[in-house]
C-alpha cells in the first residue's frame, strides 16, 4: 500500500513538474511586444518577438537571419522563411479585407514570415498563424505573397521593431526596422466602404433607435458624395415623426445637403426652410456664414435677420448682422452692428476679431 502511494505521489510531481513552468525571462532575452494602430476603421495588430542586435552588427542580415529558405533540421519544413522577428512566430491581425502593396488580403489572423534576400525580399501571409515558429511552414497554406525591395536605413535599430508610417485615412506603410535594414509594405484599406458597412450594422442595432444615428449616417455620404440614394433614406428616417428629428435642425439641414448633393437643388431649398424654425442661435449663425462663404448674400441675411429676430441685441446675432449687410454690399449699416457686437465682446479674442471686422467696413470693404 505504501509502496502504491509513493508510486501516485510521484506521478503526480511529475505531471505537476512538467506543467508548472515559473514565469521567467523570454528565451534568448527577446522581449514579447504588439502594436496595434487603425488604418481607417480597420483594425491591425502585430504580435512578435524582438530580437536585439547585441554586439552582432554585420551579421545580422544574410547570416543570422539567413537569405532565402532554409532547412533548420528540426520539423517538417525543409524549406522554410524567417519568422520576422524571434520565438514563436510573428503574426498580424486585419480586422477588415486589406490591400498589401495592391494585393488583396482577406480579414483574419495570418502568421507572417519573411524569405529575406538583400534585393528583394518576400512577405509571407500564412493561414497558419499557431504553429511555432517556421519549423512546420507549408507553403501550401499561404494566403498572399508579395516581393519588397529593403531599404537601408541611416541609424542602427538595436531592437526589432514593427512601425506604421506615411498614414492616410486610408492607407499606412508598415516597417521591420532592424539593425540597419528596413522591410516597408503599404497597408491600403477601403475606408469610406468599411464605415458605410458599420453604419448598416449598427443602424439595425440599438443605435438606430434614434434620429442622430441616421442622420450622422446621411450626414457622412453627403460630406463624401457617395452612397447618396440611400443617404436620403436616411435622412427621411431621421427627419420623421417616428425617430424624433423632425424637430431638429441638424436632421432638416443634413437632409438639405443630402439633396443638394444629387442636384436637387430646390428640395434642398425646401427642405432647409422646415431646418430655420429649429435652429439655435449658434446653428441658425453659422448656416448663415456658410452661405456668405457660398457668395449668397442675399440669403444669408435673411437667415441673419431670423437669428437676430429670435436672439435680438446680443454680441453674436450683431455680429451675424453685421457680416449680412456687408454681404449685400450695406457696409453702412453693416458698421452700425458690427460697432455694436464691439461693445458686447466677451472676450479679447472676439474682440480683436470684430475690431477688425469694423476697421475692414471703415474702408469700405466686405468683412465676409
Amino acid at each position: 500500500m505504501k509502496k502504491l502511494l509513493a508510486a501516485c505521489f510521484m506521478a503526480t510531481f511529475v505531471t505537476l513538474t512538467a506543467h508548472a513552468q515559473m514565469t521567467a525571462f523570454p528565451n534568448g532575452g527577446n522581449k514579447r511586444a504588439s502594436v496595434y494602430e487603425q488604418i481607417g476603421l480597420t483594425d491591425v495588430t502585430i504580435n512578435y518577438n524582438r530580437p536585439h542586435v547585441n554586439g552582432r552588427e554585420g551579421q545580422i542580415w544574410g547570416k543570422l537571419v539567413p537569405v532565402g529558405y532554409v532547412d533548420q533540421g528540426f520539423g517538417t519544413s525543409k524549406a522554410a522563411p524567417w519568422r520576422a522577428g524571434s520565438n514563436e512566430s510573428t503574426n498580424i491581425t486585419f480586422s477588415t479585407e486589406v490591400k498589401i502593396n495592391g494585393h488583396t488580403l482577406p480579414a483574419g489572423r495570418y502568421g507572417f514570415f519573411i524569405a529575406y534576400d538583400p534585393n528583394e525580399c518576400t512577405l509571407i501571409f500564412s493561414k497558419n498563424s499557431t504553429s511555432w515558429g517556421t519549423f512546420f511552414y507549408d507553403e501550401s497554406e499561404d494566403a498572399l505573397r508579395v516581393k519588397v525591395k529593403p531599404v537601408s536605413a541611416d541609424k542602427s535599430v538595436e531592437w526589432l521593431r514593427y512601425e506604421f508610417t506615411n498614414q492616410t485615412n486610408n492607407s499606412a506603410t508598415i516597417q521591420l526596422e532592424w539593425e540597419k535594414l528596413i522591410i516597408p509594405f503599404k497597408v491600403e484599406v477601403d475606408a469610406i466602404g468599411n464605415q458605410l458597412a458599420i453604419f448598416r450594422k449598427e443602424l439595425r442595432s440599438e443605435k438606430g433607435f434614434t434620429w442622430e444615428g441616421w442622420d450622422q449616417a446621411a450626414l457622412f455620404c453627403a460630406q463624401n458624395k457617395v452612397n447618396l440614394e440611400q443617404a436620403l433614406m436616411w435622412a427621411d428616417t431621421a427627419t420623421s415623426v417616428n425617430f424624433g428629428g423632425n424637430r431638429s435642425f441638424q436632421a432638416w439641414s443634413t437632409k438639405a445637403t443630402v439633396l443638394d448633393s444629387l442636384g436637387r437643388s430646390t428640395e434642398a431649398i425646401a427642405a432647409m426652410k422646415k431646418a430655420l424654425p429649429y435652429g439655435t442661435q449658434n446653428e441658425l449663425y453659422f448656416y448663415a456664414r456658410n452661405l456668405t462663404k457660398n457668395k449668397k448674400g442675399k440669403e444669408a441675411l435673411e437667415v441673419f435677420k431670423i437669428d437676430y429676430d429670435r436672439y435680438p441685441d446680443q454680441f453674436i446675432t450683431n455680429a451675424g448682422m453685421a457680416r449680412g449687410y456687408s454681404a449685400i454690399g450695406d457696409y453702412k449699416k453693416a458698421l452700425t452692428y458690427a460697432q455694436k457686437a464691439l461693445a458686447q465682446a466677451p472676450n479679447l479674442p472676439n474682440k480683436n476679431i470684430v475690431e477688425k471686422m469694423v476697421k475692414t467696413l471703415q474702408d469700405g470693404k466686405d468683412i465676409n
